[in-house]
Formats: C-alpha cells, structure tokens, sequence
C-alpha cells in the first residue's frame, strides 16, 4: 500500500507542527501505525506508534511533547510535534500494517511511505 505524508515543512523550537498520512484502505486499521524519522547521516529512528487497540508507544526523546493520534474520518493517523528540538530536523515517514505490542523500538511495518522533511530551526 501506498502511504502519502503531509504537513512537513519549516517549525521554530518550541514551536508546534503536525505531519499527516494518508493510508489508502480502513482494512489497515486492524494494525499498528507508526512515525520514523531519519536525519542526515544517521539511522532510522522510531518517534511513535498507535496500536489498533488504541494503545501508544514514544520514543523517549518524544514523551511528553509529541502526540500519536487518527483522524478517523480520513484515515490519517497523524503526529503531533509539540516545542520540536533541533535534532528533530529530518524526513519523516510514516508506516503502516505493523506489529507493535514491543513498543516503538521493536514494532516491524509492511507499508511505508515515501516521506515529508521537517526543519527545526
């Protein structure tokens, strides 16, 4: 499946920003979503996941500032980025038809999306 993001663009620290993905069948709703994100020169990162029983996971970096959530009358899970550090700075990705009850860190996606930058500056 194809996953579109959307919403990335330039945010001041402290500042907030919220990036969108529009996941193209309701039948993916049975599995865990995701944000990752991966900044120049450096590996893939969790941010957050929303289980289909509704439970959350948060890389720790994120807790308390960041917010995974889904407009469910688009089907777009969507993350919340609330005062973004400087180290926030990268190309984030949306994903889809995963498995997450290990939380962020051990969760695996099917579905990914090609990406949206985001510029903490």
């Amino acid at each position: 499946w194809q996953l579109v993001e959307s919403g990335g663009g330039s945010v001041q620290a402290g500042g907030s920003l919220t990036v969108t993905c529009l996941v193209p069948d309701t039948t993916l709703n049975r599995y865990c979503m995701g944000w990752f994100r991966t900044a120049a020169g450096k590996e893939r990162e969790g941010v957050a996941a929303l289980d289909s029983d509704g439970s959350t996971s948060y890389a720790d970096s994120v807790k308390g500032r960041f917010t995974i959530s889904k407009d469910n009358a688009r089907n777009a899970p969507r993350l919340q980025m609330n005062s973004p550090k400087l180290e926030v700075t990268a190309e984030h990705y949306c994903a889809a038809r995963g498995f997450c009850r290990g939380g962020i860190s051990e969760a695996v996606f099917a579905d990914w999306g090609q990406g949206t930058q985001v510029t903490v500056s």
